[in-house]
């Protein structure tokens, strides 16, 4: 037995040379200078002498050879036990008649998750490997329960709702044949301004309108279902947001009421068509108790509290939707979709989706919600910040496991693996918290896994004092082999007085090694052959060791953080103490590589690289330099929609630079071209590795876009459109011609139509003026009135002037 352990130690030993020297990594002994059991036992493979009397360090390396009796060495090792472990099972049902409620299910339980529950002792400081196995069990329970909004914009949906019964059921016995149907409503508050109290009230003045009412539990009677929802009522109120969470509080924690089963996946679908209020709201009607997230329904079903409590907030909401397990689908309309998207990204395991005026679309969204969510596996767990809990799975494909703790796709009987680092990264200062129970849980399914976790943070010894033993000159207590003195006594066995002052003693050469000559390192005072170190401002700061030699504040900095910052490593006695998977002299540098790999598989820094400490180095080639986080860029490199431009326009369309077969198959042998599916260019959604290109043949005036994707064997795989985006070829020469034509012959059209409508007009006017001369009568009477322009006089003396001539 003996020689087995010095086996390991020693494999285990040479194992770790051989790791620090092909890293380069040199790292201080962390074990040395522990004054106390519980702070050695919570460093890595340190392990504590027990003996008393003891002259070397009484914490050591386990893994190193020490003077220590093996019965007196007290080294804790990790230790874990399967409490419960039971086989996964497929919940096949049994059917024996066409109707749904005829159906009798398999007695054995459902379980999809194993194991179920373990217990584990672990130290601080490591990491133990767990397997955990999901896998899709086939007619799974489930629990819808229908929230609606009954305000009276909503009318026309909760008619249309009525019809849903039949088909719903329908749909789900598609999805599971064990499922059960619930219908609730909600308006608001019945206090002003959120809703006119006065009509809200009949005429015996009791109230009809309601914040929330259960009207219908959890029920595999689909008839009772359609009658519930055809007998409900709308109701008005004031404002335009509604008191949907309120609701939703009281739809999720009322599990009794409700009906939510233990084992069943639970959906909430929560249909309005206009906001909500949220915590602070109340306060304008004079609500200024906070929501307490209780249940707070009567004998029938109505929320009693809603004049009382403040309306809950988004994070309450969130939380108890987290705590129950509880799947939410936002069926919202258009104009509110923004706002339930964003309320939705705050709550795990729920979606959105827009809700139309068609009735069947209800049931196709529940459908293609629930098939969303149930084909999505995501981890999650409870631990504290104490407890580090890393998720890695390939998610049932062949391949190296990535860093996920979500898998997609995952269909009825696919088992999923996850592979669990579960790291102890330091120990609570209150005892009492060295057990945890720590729930991991598939999100919106009610199964977890329970780890029962004993943290290694303590020594047995320790709890075994001697007080007044001799070993200390009964004046102090014997603790795992070391004095622990009582007031006014210091020293190895508690031999001198505290107030006995620092001189050159024959006890001074205590306080100093070989290698110097000045006591305690100059950081303390020397009495009674026992080191004093000095205290520091900084409380967080401390001067330790036996020769006052060591402090947790001297050690390499990184981006102005001791050892890189507590999640990284420690300082101790001037040097870092890396935690597990870093390393560096300030233990910077991360060990796995799995950081360099691009999310969804892939070569290590895309194959244009290395990884270094976590961190790609990008390389430069002769196209040009890459970059990026995985170096998946390469901004400086020739287009590479260029290269295979010619490649698909003679794979895809026969046409382009390569025409000829031959020159196409020797020019693209790395280039595998295919069509794409049904989608259009347009509607295709890029995955991760893949880009989008636009391509133009100038001498066939065709435009074309494709998709490719760079391979880890050098290939490029390519999607096209089926066909190309060509101009008409027309003859520019005859349209220019015949355009002029028709201009010149509709314009001497137009002069000639112009030339004869002139001329029927100036005959018609002719015409009418003849007409009318014929018809005129002259009068040949004088006008009495009228008087001759001129006048003629005679000179009498002029009358024989002729003559006289």
């Amino acid at each position: 037995m003996i020689l087995h352990q010095h086996f390991v130690k020693f494999s285990a030993l040479f194992i770790c040379l051989l790791l620090k020297e092909s890293l380069g990594v040199v790292t201080q002994n962390a074990c040395n200078n522990k004054n106390r059991c519980h702070e050695c036992i919570q460093m890595p493979n340190c392990a504590w002498c027990e003996q008393p009397n003891y002259t070397q360090d009484r914490c050591f390396d386990y893994l190193l050879e020490s003077n220590c009796p093996n019965e007196s060495v007290f080294y804790p090792q990790e230790s874990s036990k399967f409490i419960s472990n039971r086989p996964l099972t497929s919940g096949k049902s049994v059917q024996t008649a066409k109707s749904v409620n005829s159906v009798k299910y398999d007695s054995q339980e459902i379980v999809q998750l194993r194991p179920q529950h373990i217990s584990l002792q672990l130290r601080a400081n490591q990491i133990h490997i767990m397997p955990l196995t999901y896998s899709r069990a086939l007619d799974y329970p489930v629990d819808l329960y229908y929230l609606m909004d009954l305000s009276y914009s909503m009318g026309d949906d909760k008619d249309k709702l009525s019809a849903l019964g039949d088909s719903l059921a329908e749909a789900m016995v598609n999805i599971t044949r064990n499922f059960r149907l619930g219908f609730g409503s909600f308006i608001d508050k019945v206090r002003m301004p959120f809703t006119k109290v006065s009509s809200a009230l009949d005429k015996s003045k009791k109230s009809v309108t309601y914040s929330y009412h259960n009207v219908m539990p959890l029920s595999k009677d689909t008839n009772e279902f359609a009658y519930k929802v055809k007998k409900a009522v709308t109701y008005g109120n004031n404002d335009d947001p509604e008191g949907g969470l309120d609701a939703i509080m009281q739809a999720v924690v009322c599990r009794k009421e409700i009906g939510w089963r233990e084992k069943a996946r639970r959906l909430l679908v929560f249909s309005t068509d206009a906001s909500f209020h949220s915590a602070g709201d109340g306060k304008l009607a004079g609500l200024i108790v906070p929501n307490d997230g209780m249940c707070h329904l009567n004998s029938e079903g109505y929320y009693t509290h809603a004049e009382i409590l403040d309306y809950p907030s988004v994070e309450a909401i969130r939380h108890k939707v987290e705590e129950n397990s509880i799947n939410v689908i936002f069926a919202v309309t258009k104009d509110v979709f923004k706002t339930y998207k964003r309320l939705s990204d705050h709550i795990e395991g729920s979606s959105c989706a827009v809700l139309t005026m068609d009735s069947s679309n209800v049931v196709n969204l529940v459908r293609e919600e629930y098939k969303k969510i149930s084909s999505t596996i995501q981890m999650r767990d409870n631990a504290t910040h104490h407890v580090k809990i890393s998720y890695y799975s390939a998610c049932g494909k062949d391949g190296a496991e990535i860093p996920t703790s979500k898998c997609d796709n995952v269909r009825v009987g696919d088992e999923i693996t996850f592979t669990l680092h579960i790291e102890l990264n330091s120990c609570p200062s209150d005892p009492r918290d060295w057990r945890e129970i720590i729930q991991i849980s598939p999100i919106g399914i009610n199964e977890s896994v329970i780890i029962d976790l004993e943290m290694l943070c303590g020594c047995e010894c320790e709890a075994q004092r001697k007080t007044l033993s001799e070993q200390c000159n009964a004046r102090g207590s014997l603790v795992c082999g070391v004095c622990e003195c009582d007031e006014k006594y210091i020293g190895t066995n508690c031999q001198c007085l505290s107030d006995t002052m620092p001189s050159k003693s024959e006890n001074n050469h205590f306080c100093h090694d070989n290698t110097t000559q000045v006591d305690c390192s100059g950081r303390g005072l020397c009495s009674c052959g026992v080191c004093q170190c000095d205290k520091r401002a900084n409380p967080n700061e401390v001067i330790s060791g036996k020769y006052c030699q060591c402090d947790n504040f001297s050690c390499e900095r990184h981006e102005q953080k001791i050892c890189s910052g507590p999640e990284h490593g420690t300082c101790e006695c001037g040097k870092c103490a890396c935690k597990t998977g870093w390393a560096g002299a300030a233990c910077e540098c991360q060990l796995s590589k799995e950081t360099c790999r691009p999310p969804g598989g892939g070569q290590l820094c895309s194959g244009k690289g290395t990884c270094e400490c976590g961190i790609c180095k990008c390389q430069s080639t002769p196209q040009g330099y890459f970059s990026g986080q995985y170096c998946e860029l390469c901004p400086t490199c020739s287009n590479r929609c260029d290269k295979l431009k010619d490649c698909v326009q003679c794979q895809m369309y026969k046409s382009g630079k390569f025409k000829n077969l031959q020159d196409c198959f020797g020019n693209c042998t790395s280039v595998k071209t295919s069509a794409l599916d049904n989608e259009t260019i347009e509607e295709y959604e890029l995955i991760e590795g893949e880009k989008k290109c636009t391509a133009y043949d100038d001498v066939n005036k065709c435009k074309f876009t494709f998709i490719f994707k760079e391979m880890d064997d050098g290939t490029d795989e390519v999607r096209a459109q089926r066909e190309p985006d060509c101009w008409l070829k027309v003859a520019i020469l005859r349209i220019l011609c015949g355009g002029a034509g028709a201009i010149l012959g509709i314009g001497l059209a137009t002069l000639l139509l112009w030339k004869l409508i002139t001329r029927i007009q100036d005959h018609r006017e002719y015409m009418r003026f003849e007409k009318e001369k014929l018809l005129a009568e002259w009068k040949t009477n004088n006008n009495p009135l009228y008087r001759q322009a001129t006048s003629t006089f005679k000179n009498p003396m002029f009358r024989f002037s002729r003559r006289s001539n």
